[in-house]
């Protein structure tokens, strides 16, 4: 029977008085004690209640006074708080927008990572116009009462007006304003759906989509096309979640792959409906882009939906007759079905080759007069089609067999190697098909009509999937010979160097550095004229990160005899510096390789002769080297220097306990850098944390180091959310209890381990109070296992540390029984929040209770015999005192228990007679306090005896 804890009271009440701080001698320089006394509401006498806004006010933040306690990032953060009221709604979609995403892997590049690209590279400075909705205030007086008829004659009407003057043009617009009013469009769109005006929604996206059939300043399509799809993905995310919270009845949430069948049929007929609606729109772009982004909605209606529409979407392309419109409306087609269907690859493909078989109006005479009245070459104009091909082909080519890029490669040759694909189709395949058909992508540039897409963007883009990976041995002087000759042809500086630096790192993989050598002398050659350099120093900066990467021999490298002359084209002293910081951070971590095979070297003379003083003495340099060695932020680096000399410094014990410390040290950085918020990779990386610990600590021969070990490693996981891997390893520890020896060896002196082992134990149990039970095990499963492990243990006859284990036992028991317990690990549900104090498991933990009490008082009974009664009396006290903290002496016999510990203390006269003086005075003490009344008769029955 386990008293009834209110830690935050207990906390409250037995605290230290808080003192406020007093500012008559205040210096700036001073460190500010920062001290809150407005919870602590106790009256006594001579005090008054005061707030703690006389501290605070005594110390005023500069910043915050100037913003006059408006934080901007406040005021954003609460502007955007609305959007996040329905609880539950938002769980469930962001765990199906996780799962939406991940569906095709993380290896995938998503469309988010492209469009601040594409925004920041198709510009232009010319005037834009736009169209813009301007609601109607018909229907909007409509009463209460008024018929269902004359709502959907209103919203038919509505409807009709969409194409008749309910909207306004705006003329004369810049980049940034046009950009604005997108932004407007998109925020009128949300204000409409959430004050429930879903058909004035429906024309807001209506009106958007019809700006995509306007090619009047053409260099700015490939942003209008983000901007406006951003608006597209909006409305079809809305009508997605709209029909799903239909669906959910009474239940919390759909499943993930939910069938049509368990759809109602309130929600199918709204999904219908939305359908219905946008089937009746009369342009082709407008129905076209609107019924993709609902494409997902297909799945409330039926299994096939999204494969039976995909097709007849792709057919529709085909009634677009201008082919820039064509390509970004098929690469918006490809990126829904990627999110939707990404195994519906058929269409994708289906999708692409009728591009191929469209090409050809790119040359035709309406492109070219509409270029000639907007006064844009066709190098320019072709540029605008890469990045829908682009992700076209991304979306085919993801984890596609190589047959497909040998189909590619075909139809491009059918096509005449237009460049503009040939492109794209070596950007969006694996560098290793690339690689190996290296010769033939050459001859096909070679091939290629240079007037529309210039050849050394080619073989820039062979360059990079050659820098990933090698194509064969024999090809590769023949490979870097063809790219060399059309590189060095080139006039221009920028063109050169943007060339120049991808190639270099090809040269440095495969070639001596002879090769090298004179690529950095062509380098200089095209650089150094009209200091040409001035305005590369990225790239040139990037050959020599390059560089120094492939050549580790320093002493080869300053061989290399164009080296220093490159150097000296880094004239400004800021790049200056940070290309000698490069050059000696590479340096650096030459020298720790170096000191890195010294360690080792250190490490294999230990043998089985040497003795332990030279092994104590070689392990602590070792160790001062591990942890000097630091990677910074790059925590993966860190991991894999420590796996690299657990390794190599496998026979130095101390060396391997070092680095699990500091394998454990690096999970809990990860967590503090993540805030305790893992992402899926951080998670990944702690788990590989924990892992590591796992293995590396069965090869330590001292017990009690393994011991402290697991417990520490178990901690650690649990702090990360590794509740599996925390398990094991508190299993661990359970079954290497029973191996603890009765002698252990301390500083060359063999010493009982017993009061070793009460030491872990007690640490142990504090652990144990916050890991949740696993749900396929017992109850206390872990607390079980180890009074077992206990139990069976064999213990020193003239020792009482089974004892005092049991009692700290009881501790543990008591702690478990608490609405709440005393502390937790920050996003780990303990048993108080999983059992929530349910009855089963209170029984659960009585029972235990009973049979460790019934193990004390059994052993109290052993200690009567006269060499042990001083024994005796002090484990009664020490019973007695654990029940008075922790029990419920309401409860008889409990009271009972205590009141004869009390006189079997005392029995035999071998009681402190202090100590128990002040054990009765508290008791009196507390029998004061509210709720401990029954203290008073418990301090009446406790009596005090002399010696004697």
């Amino acid at each position: 029977h386990a008293r009834s804890r209110n830690y935050g009271l207990e906390s409250e009440v037995y605290k230290l008085e808080s003192v406020p701080l007093d500012f008559g001698d205040y210096h700036p320089l001073k460190p500010i004690t920062v001290t809150e006394s407005k919870t602590k509401k106790m009256n006594r006498k001579g005090s008054t209640s005061s707030t703690s806004s006389s501290s605070s006010s005594s110390v005023i933040d500069p910043l915050s006074s100037v913003l006059d306690g408006t934080d901007p990032l406040s005021l954003f953060a609460a502007a955007a708080d609305p959007v996040t009221t329905t609880a539950t709604m938002d769980s469930t979609r962001k765990k199906r927008d996780k799962d939406d995403s991940s569906a095709v892997g993380g290896d995938f590049e998503p469309w988010s990572s492209k469009r601040s690209e594409i925004l920041a590279r198709y510009t232009t400075t010319e005037k834009l116009s736009i169209n813009l909705y301007m609601g109607s205030e018909k229907g909007k007086a409509t009463t209460p009462g008024s018929a269902v008829s004359e709502k959907v004659r209103t919203r038919l009407e509505e409807l009709d007006d969409l194409e008749e003057g309910s909207q306004k043009e705006l003329l004369n617009l810049t980049q940034q304003d046009y950009m604005n009013r997108i932004e407007e469009l998109n925020q009128s769109l949300k204000d409409a759906w959430s004050s429930d005006q879903k058909v004035k929604a429906l024309k807001i996206v209506i009106q958007c989509s019809k700006l995509l059939s306007d090619t009047t300043v053409i260099q700015f399509y490939p942003s209008k096309f983000v901007l406006i799809t951003d608006i597209l993905d909006t409305f079809g995310k809305l009508v997605y979640e709209r029909i799903l919270s239909m669906c959910l009845d009474n239940r919390a949430s759909l499943p993930d792959n939910f069938s049509p069948e368990s759809v109602n049929d309130t929600a199918k007929e709204t999904c219908l409906n939305w359908f219905f609606k946008i089937a009746s729109i009369r342009e082709l772009i407008p129905r076209f882009y609107v019924e993709a982004a609902i494409l997902k909605c297909n799945k409330f209606l039926s299994k096939t939906g999204i494969s039976e529409c995909l097709p007849r979407l792709t057919s529709m392309i085909r009634g677009i007759g201008d082919p820039l419109v064509a390509v970004y409306a098929r690469a918006y087609l490809c990126r829904v079905g990627m999110e939707v269907a990404p195994q519906l690859k058929e269409s994708l493909n289906k999708n692409f080759f009728d591009f191929l078989l469209t090409f050809k109006q790119v040359h035709g005479d309406t492109v070219q007069n509409q270029l000639v009245v907007q006064c844009v070459e066709i190098p320019l104009y072709l540029t605008l089609y890469s990045p829908a091909i682009d992700w076209i082909l991304q979306c085919i080519a993801y984890r596609a067999p190589e047959v497909l890029l040998t189909e590619m490669m075909e139809r491009c040759r059918k096509l005449g190697n237009n460049a503009l694909l040939l492109n794209s189709v070596m950007s969006a395949f694996r560098a290793e098909f690339i690689a190996a058909r290296s010769m033939d992508f050459i001859g096909m540039i070679k091939e290629c009509d240079e007037s529309g897409f210039p050849k050394h963007l080619l073989f820039r883009s062979l360059g990079l999937n050659l820098a990933l990976a090698d194509p064969p041995e024999n090809d590769r002087l023949q490979i870097l010979n063809e790219a060399w000759k059309v590189i060095t042809k080139l006039k221009n500086p920028q063109d050169y160097i943007n060339c120049a630096e991808v190639w270099v790192e090809y040269t440095c993989r495969h070639f001596t550095k002879r090769e090298v050598n004179t690529v950095l002398a062509d380098v200089i050659k095209h650089m150094t004229p009209d200091r040409a350099f001035e305005d590369a120093y990225p790239q040139l900066q990037s050959i020599i990160q390059k560089v120094i990467t492939y050549i580790h021999d320093f002493s080869l490298l300053f061989s290399v005899e164009k080296f220093l002359p490159f150097l000296d084209m880094f004239q400004k002293e800021c790049v200056r510096v940070e290309v000698c910081k490069c050059i000696m951070e590479a340096f650096i971590k030459l020298i720790l390789n170096a000191l890195l095979h010294i360690c080792k070297t250190m490490h294999d003379s230990v043998n089985a002769l040497t003795l332990e003083d030279e092994k104590r003495m070689l392990a602590v340099l070792i160790n001062g080297f591990v942890k000097m060695v630091s990677f910074g932020r790059d925590f993966e680096q860190q991991l894999s220097f420590y796996v690299e000399a657990r390794s190599m410094f496998c026979n130095l014990e101390p060396v391997l306990v070092q680095l699990i410390h500091s394998v454990n040290q690096l999970a809990m950085e990860t967590r503090k850098v993540m805030k305790g918020n893992h992402s899926r990779k951080t998670a990944a990386f702690v788990r590989a944390c924990v892992a590591f610990c796992f293995i590396t600590i069965p090869s330590l021969s001292s017990i009690f180091m393994r011991l402290n070990l697991y417990l520490h490693s178990g901690q650690v996981a649990l702090a990360n959310q590794c509740l599996s891997q925390a398990d094991a390893f508190f299993k661990a520890a359970v079954s290497l209890v029973p191996e603890v020896p009765k002698m252990i060896n301390i500083d060359g002196k063999m010493r009982p381990s017993d009061s070793f082992l009460l030491e872990f134990l007690c640490n142990f149990f504090s652990t144990l109070l916050v890991v949740p039970d696993h749900p396929e095990q017992g109850v206390l499963f872990l607390v079980r296992g180890l009074l077992n492990v206990i139990q069976d243990y064999t213990w020193e006859d003239n020792s009482d540390d089974k004892i005092r284990i049991y009692t700290n036992v009881l501790h543990l028991l008591s702690a478990m029984t608490q609405e709440t317990y005393i502390y937790h690990v920050d996003k780990v549900d303990s048993n108080d929040t999983l059992y929530g104090g349910d009855s089963k498991f209170l029984a659960e933990i009585n029972k235990l209770c009973e049979t460790v009490i019934a193990q004390i008082l059994d052993h109290l009974k052993t200690l009567g015999k006269e060499e042990t009664l001083k024994r005796q009396s002090q484990l009664a006290l020490y019973f007695f005192n654990t029940i008075l903290a922790h029990g419920d002496l309401r409860n008889n016999k409990l009271n009972q228990l205590s009141v004869n510990l009390w006189n079997l203390a005392q029995k035999h006269g071998f009681a402190d007679t202090k100590t128990m003086v002040k054990t009765l005075e508290y008791i009196k003490r507390r029998s004061k306090q509210p709720e401990m009344s029954h203290f008073t008769d418990l301090a009446l029955r406790l009596p005090l005896q002399s010696r004697t």
